[in-house]
């Protein structure tokens, strides 16, 4: 006669529910995207970061046949975004879509980083890279970077420019520090709040994302006098760059779309081809280009190892530009 120990029949009871959870998995998977995929998006709607994250989540909507909507969740300097993702299950229905460079410096720039980004997120696809900008009003004297640096001496403190997110404070601050200036810095929610500001003289100068520094420059508001790459881009190709003008760096942003850091590698390599197939198209690509940046396609373990770089690349760049840490 068959005897079954009560130990017997509870080891079997777990090995049908990890077998039922391993289905479960693979059958979650398999059924990828089954839901709504919410883009976090780390800036308000209508912000330079806003209107890229809509795009693209409309045209990965299209081709994947998923329902995407847009959360916008600022605050923080990306902090806030970035630790929702990074708390949210890992089932491929959340993605963070903000500038990786932002969220390396974030690790940095704060005395208590709310994760470990390397550890915590994981790179599912590279979009762009791109540089921000120093602009001027269009009505401004200043035409170029070398009359902005005389015009902010003479002025001392009493000149203040607008920032408004991680790469922008960087770049005003290195200037500042090369050029031996003591500009105020006076930082916005978002770009478009600054705006009056500039117009008005209030700010003299602004150091901003290229999505809304072109979108100023196309409607006649702003003058750009530099950007911060090391090479000029496609998008704005009679606009020097830092090192041009005496500044020498070479300072530049990339998107990417990060998940938490336990997503399954097939939806990790799902939402990868996806992006890879959208960002062959040459409608997207015009896109990229013409809001100020160049196409940067990588594998989820490339751009993985290109954010353990960046961290270590923004504690050179916090350090050198003399960021007080919050």
């Amino acid at each position: 006669m068959l005897h079954i120990t009560r130990r017997v029949m509870l080891v079997a009871a777990a090995a049908l529910a990890g077998n039922a959870f391993g289905l479960s998995q693979a059958n979650a998977q398999a059924n990828y995207p089954g839901q709504t995929i919410s883009m976090i998006c780390a800036f308000p709607a209508g912000s330079g970061a806003d209107v890229i994250v809509r795009y693209f989540a409309e045209k990965i909507a299209r081709l994947s046949g998923a329902t995407i909507i847009v959360e916008n969740k600022p605050g923080a300097g990306g902090n806030i975004a970035a630790e929702y993702v990074a708390r949210a299950r890992p089932d491929g229905y959340t993605i963070f879509f903000h500038t990786g460079s932002a969220v390396a410096g974030n690790m940095h720039m704060f005395r208590k980083p709310p994760i470990d980004v390397v550890k915590d997120l994981q790179v599912a696809a590279t979009i762009n890279k791109q540089p921000h900008m120093i602009a001027v009003p269009a009505s401004s004297p200043v035409r170029n970077m070398r009359e902005l640096t005389e015009y902010l001496k003479k002025e001392g403190s009493n000149a203040s420019y607008a920032v408004n997110n991680t790469s922008g404070k960087v770049l005003a601050a290195i200037y500042k520090q090369e050029a031996g200036l003591e500009t105020v810095e006076v930082a916005y929610k978002t770009s478009a709040d600054s705006v009056n500001d500039m117009m008005s003289g209030a700010m003299a100068f602004a150091a901003q994302d290229p999505v809304f520094s072109l979108a100023q420059l196309r409607e006649g508001r702003y003058r750009l006098l530099a950007v911060s790459s090391g090479k000029r881009i496609p998008g704005a190709p009679d606009v020097p760059t830092m090192t041009e003008e005496g500044y020498p760096m070479d300072q530049v942003g990339w998107f990417a779309m990060m998940v938490p850091s336990a997503t399954p590698k097939e939806i990790v390599g799902r939402i990868n081809g996806w992006t890879k197939e959208v960002l062959g198209q040459d409608e997207v690509r015009k896109f990229v280009t013409d809001q100020g940046g160049d196409v940067f396609v990588s594998t989820p373990e490339e751009g993985q190892e290109y954010l353990k770089k960046e961290v270590a690349a923004w504690a050179d760049y916090v350090k050198i530009a003399n960021i007080p840490q919050q």
